[in-house]
């Protein structure tokens, strides 16, 4: 990002330069049409053109000073707004140093505690039977599944029939069947038709046996969680009461600081945006002033009498003639030359900004997730490489290469997030006190600004849609402030080559 950022300021700069390089440009050409005029023309006509050409003429060269001074104070600013995020990303580097120091020192006090804790008969006991409520959890939703697929297959053939699923519909059969003597007669000849008195039943405990499992695993689902609870509180007891309490609170601590710089880098990058986007306008001569001179100028230099002048010049075989005639020419390519110029470097300043973007977006996205936590590592090493070459020349998307960093992201063993939850340890497949010495202990609250889901997201992206680890789709959801060239989400982005 801090390239792109860099090559955006330089194009932007080269587009202020050849802004003045054309008006300057078209400086020149005046003063060439006013020497063909005093070849050319009677004293008479040739002052009042020179008058024209003069005026617009003054008024551009006023106009490309204050344009060069805004130019540089926008440089200026934009500088100074680079320096100030450079301090602030330094900051929080410095911050995440220190909140590895005290995982670090936590993780180590709970390995002793996993030790004293695995002798203790009491803890042991209240550790297997959380354990054992965990597996009967976990079996009645296995069973629960099962039954939940049965009635998707096996009741497939019922709802297929369209006179079977309108009887079911009208509640035929049951206590809250109504109709007219004639509709229950015509309904009883095709009852028994399809059989529908037999098949009632059968289908109603397909449909009603998953709903009564469900039931059944959300309680012991709630009795497993309850007898974590009563182990983690055991476990945080005993870390605190060995010094964890005072370690805890330095993490959340650093945490709160660096949810704070997060929050100050974001309003600084907008803030760098809004001096971008004006130093843009004036590197495209968006300037109103600007547009105004050069398009009077051009005006000046357009009029039918000024290319009548040129023409006339262009039939005469004059060597002063010839001499200015060719002048103007050259001043001419050099515009087109500059204006074709101008238009690939808009072009690209438009990929560089959208790469940017979503660059910031993924970087976003890629703190509220936490992976850039001490405690998080990566196991593709094409992520910073070939993926992010691919990303930038447009060959994948933005939420294909944020997929990729999701997908190789693993928390350090024995650090899963959390805090004791039933669910982070079924995930994790492991016994809670593993044979190799290290402990399992649920690392306690810690997502930057204490809340949030505690298990590590099994899947998911970006924003509101895919964040925290819920399935869909969605935009970005890095907030953005400022003018209303800005976007609070944004879809994602394929096209242009970097």
């Amino acid at each position: 990002m801090r390239d792109i950022r860099r090559e955006e300021d330089e194009i932007s700069r080269r587009l202020a330069r050849s802004s003045e390089r054309i008006a300057k440009t078209k400086e020149s050409e005046a003063e060439l049409f006013r020497q063909l005029a005093q070849l050319r023309l009677d004293p008479a006509v040739q002052a009042e053109l020179d008058g024209r050409i003069s005026n617009a003429e003054i008024k551009a060269r006023d106009t490309l000073k204050s344009h060069a001074k805004g130019v540089e104070k926008a440089e200026t600013a934009i500088a100074a707004l680079e320096g100030e995020r450079s301090a602030l990303v330094e900051s929080r580097n410095e911050a995440l140093a220190r909140l590895g120091d005290r995982q670090n020192a936590l993780k180590a006090l709970t390995s002793q505690q996993a030790a004293r804790l695995a002798s203790d008969p009491e803890f042991e006991a209240r550790r297997k039977a959380a354990a054992e409520l965990s597996e009967i959890a976990e079996q009645s939703l296995r069973k629960t599944e099962l039954a939940e697929t049965d009635r998707e297959e096996k009741g497939k053939p019922y709802r297929d029939d369209p006179l079977f699923l309108y009887l079911w519909d009208a509640g035929y059969g049951t206590s809250g069947y109504r109709a007219n003597n004639l509709v229950r007669y015509l309904d009883g000849l095709v009852a028994g038709l399809i059989g529908f008195h037999k098949a009632r039943p059968n289908y109603a405990m397909l449909n009603e046996i998953p709903l009564r499992l469900r039931e059944h695993a959300e309680r012991q689902e709630e009795n497993a969680q309850a007898a974590e609870a009563e182990v983690t509180a055991l476990e945080t007891a005993a870390v605190d009461a060995a010094g964890g309490k005072p370690l805890r609170a330095d993490i959340a601590q650093i945490q709160s600081e660096i949810e704070a710089v997060d929050a100050r880098i974001i309003a600084c990058e907008d803030r760098r945006d809004e001096a971008a986007r004006a130093l843009q306008n004036l590197a495209e001569g968006r300037d109103p002033a600007f547009e105004a001179a050069a398009a009077d100028l051009a005006a000046a230099l357009g009029r039918e009498d000024v290319q009548t002048l040129l023409a006339e010049a262009r039939l005469t075989r004059t060597g002063q003639d010839d001499t200015i005639v060719a002048q103007i020419d050259e001043a001419r390519a050099r515009i087109r030359e500059e204006d074709e110029e101008t238009r690939e470097q808009r072009e690209r300043l438009k990929t560089l900004a959208a790469r940017r973007r979503e660059l910031e977006d993924i970087q976003w996205e890629f703190k509220k997730q936490r992976f850039d936590d001490p405690r998080s590592n990566f196991r593709e090493d094409k992520l910073v490489g070939d993926l992010l070459n691919d990303f930038l020349r447009g060959g994948i998307s933005a939420a294909t290469y944020w997929d990729h960093w999701r997908r190789s992201q693993n928390w350090a063993p024995g650090n899963e997030w959390g805090s004791g939850s039933t669910s982070s340890r079924r995930a994790s497949k492991a016994s809670p006190w593993p044979d190799n010495g290290g402990s399992s202990f649920e690392w306690p609250e810690s997502s930057f600004g204490g809340s949030g889901s505690k298990s590590k997201p099994k899947s998911g992206g970006f924003g509101g849609g895919w964040g925290g680890g819920n399935s869909g789709g969605g935009g970005f959801s890095r907030p953005r402030t400022g003018s209303s060239g800005t976007r609070k989400h944004s879809g994602f982005k394929t096209g242009g080559g970097f």
